[in-house]
């Protein structure tokens, strides 16, 4: 069963949220942005999240807003990063509270990666085909998002994400979920021997996951391969300690819904970009202590 489901109000941006966790967890929100909904003309139509495509910065402002409204949640409380598809991953404090929402200067410089366990941020971070990555501990109240193309991937920015969860605020890797979001599928996505080596060398590193999964590399006639960019990722996460049944992996192809989703790939590079988002609801606490 698909775990992002299509959440759509009259007027207001198309998103896609992380139906289980939100049934099962109620201080969080976290999901994925569609290209609909929006005020950016084309190529950006119409709910481009990127400042960085050359779309006007007015219209990108805009369209945050619009998610942040749509969530019900104020949007100074929107944290962005420049992302350089790395492997380094951030603590996020509440003096980094609604960083880069506005502005590429302000926002969190050269991070993929964001945990945080304040309440009141909401974590962002843009892709075009790219697989997003979200982490959301219930024992210690932490959550996580990352970024990660196939260099962040075979980086293992996901072991750097539960690594740093671990690390600063006890967390037990066996105690998060994890998700893994929309995303150019192995049907869509070839790459050349460069990439593939570098996936083949990953795999060789990583058989602590035993059960078998779908296959990650696929060879063609033409020398290529196709990668499961989406199966890589579940494989390191499962290495790092995440239970398999706290994973959800979407099935949703950013290639091959354009209809639905901007893809870098299949759109040429001049398109827009979606957000994932992550975050620790307020109101969660002040529930609690009435």
């Amino acid at each position: 069963m698909e775990p992002f489901i299509k959440q759509h109000n009259e007027n207001r941006p198309v998103l896609f949220t992380i139906a289980s966790w939100l049934e099962q967890f109620n201080e969080i929100t976290a999901g994925f942005t569609s290209r609909h909904g929006g005020v950016s003309m084309e190529p950006f139509s119409t709910l481009n999240c990127g400042l960085h495509v050359n779309d006007v910065s007015d219209h990108v402002v805009k369209n945050r807003a619009l998610i942040a409204e749509a969530l019900e949640q104020p949007f100074e409380a929107f944290t962005y990063a420049e992302q350089v598809h790395g492997n380094e991953v951030v603590v996020v404090s509440a003096q980094d509270r609604g960083r880069g929402r506005s502005s590429r200067v302000e926002a969190i410089q050269a991070k993929d990666g964001f945990i945080t366990k304040e309440r009141g941020i909401v974590l962002c971070a843009q892709f075009a085909d790219c697989v997003p990555l979200y982490f959301y501990d219930p024992v210690q109240r932490v959550i996580g998002l990352a970024h990660a193309g196939w260099k962040g991937t075979v980086l293992n920015i996901s072991m750097a994400t539960i690594s740093l969860m671990t690390h600063t605020f006890g967390s037990q890797p066996s105690d998060i979920y994890a998700a893994i979001g929309p995303s150019i599928g192995a049907c869509c996505y070839e790459v050349d021997t460069v990439v593939a080596s570098r996936v083949q060398e990953v795999l060789e590193g990583a058989q602590a996951a035993p059960e078998e999964g779908a296959p990650i590399l696929i060879a063609k006639d033409n020398g290529k391969y196709m990668l499961n960019l989406q199966e890589l990722n579940r494989k390191l996460l499962r290495q790092a300690g995440i239970l398999s049944s706290h994973i959800e992996v979407s099935q949703l192809c950013t290639s091959c819904n354009t209809d639905q989703f901007f893809s870098h790939r299949k759109e040429g590079g001049a398109t827009g970009r979606m957000i994932a988002w992550i975050g620790l609801l307020q109101e969660a606490d002040e529930q609690a202590m009435r």
